[in-house]
């Protein structure tokens, strides 16, 4: 069994988001919270506890909670806007386009749960096209942290930076992967495991998978560099062609739709600056109905699936 799932503690990072959320609101009376009724969902309930003034709950909206949350921001208010992600991404795509990126007001979108972290509420709660929808917007920046730390970082990164921004936050539970002093910055990956035959890209719920892979293909001879891309817009360009310069192959790994996502960004890159071979793991379509750990079992999803493709892609399988 592999080192970063059997042995690290787990976390829900949707605790990390609250507490830093509130933590930052204490010292910036601009920081507001706008929801669709999740307050419970989105852990919001202690933030509606100490700042009950600072929390709007638009009911089941959200349409309306995206538009109320541009108001706020054109009002010189921080707004994070917190949703279950498929449902925060998919019913108001024309007002995070129109009145978010397009009029570029500085909101937070919250993509809470997202991936197929919902499990056996099946296809409808599952949250797979969220980043190929999010990426197609011009000026939106796109941020998927790997665990708790980045959580925070990521929290605290969106509340000063001034751009409209997608945030994943999850809820399956991850190790922590981020070294104590692994930078945050926008389009820049961090790497945290040098490598010269294959690099492995994930983001997410995948990256401890992707440390584990490339133990595990480590202990085989093969040399895995692993690069958490942290940030899908702007991605990390210079990060993508080093790898395809410097190694034979590229995975990347991500819970989502394969179609417009991480892999598809890192695809577009590698085809014109330096083809090299790849190989891109996601969800291929509506995903069945069963528990998170099976549906990404059932994709591959996992240190074996990342294992299997890079053995594959380097033609050791």
């Amino acid at each position: 069994m592999s080192t970063v799932a059997a042995q690290a503690p787990t976390f829900d990072c949707r605790a990390d988001f609250a507490d830093e959320l509130a933590e930052l609101a204490r010292a910036d009376e601009r920081i507001v919270a706008v929801c669709n009724d999740s307050v419970g969902s989105s852990n919001l309930v202690k933030f509606r506890e100490e700042f009950p003034d600072r929390l709007i709950n638009v009911g089941i909206a959200e349409q309306d909670l995206v538009g109320v949350s541009a108001g706020l921001a054109n009002a010189g208010f921080i707004p994070f806007t917190s949703a279950a992600a498929p449902f925060l991404t998919g019913r108001a795509l024309e007002q995070i386009k129109a009145d978010i990126a397009y009029s570029y007001r500085h909101v937070v979108l919250c993509g809470q749960s997202p991936g197929m972290a919902y499990g056996e509420l099946g296809p409808t709660h599952h949250s797979i096209e969220d980043l190929s929808w999010m990426r197609a917007i011009p000026g939106l920046e796109i941020i998927v942290p790997a665990d708790p730390a980045q959580t925070r970082s990521a929290v605290r990164w969106s509340a000063a930076s001034g751009r409209p921004t997608y945030l994943r936050v999850p809820r399956f539970k991850v190790p922590a992967v981020t070294p104590h002093d692994a930078p945050f910055e926008a389009g820049r990956a961090v790497r945290l495991a040098e490598g010269t035959d294959i690099t492995l890209i994930a983001v997410g719920t995948m990256v401890s998978r992707a440390l584990d892979a490339a133990e595990t293909l480590g202990r085989e001879g093969v040399s895995a560099r692993v690069l958490n891309m942290t940030f899908v817009e702007p991605l990390d360009v210079d990060a993508v062609v080093s790898a395809a310069r410097e190694t034979r192959a590229i995975v990347t790994a991500e819970e989502g739709l394969l179609s417009g996502g991480l892999g598809a960004a890192v695809a577009k890159v590698v085809s014109e600056q330096h083809p090299v071979a790849m190989r891109m793991l996601g969800v291929p379509a509506f995903a069945p109905t069963g528990s998170t750990s099976f549906l990404l079992d059932h994709f591959g999803l996992t240190a074996a699936g990342i294992a299997d493709a890079a053995r594959a892609v380097l033609g050791r399988s």
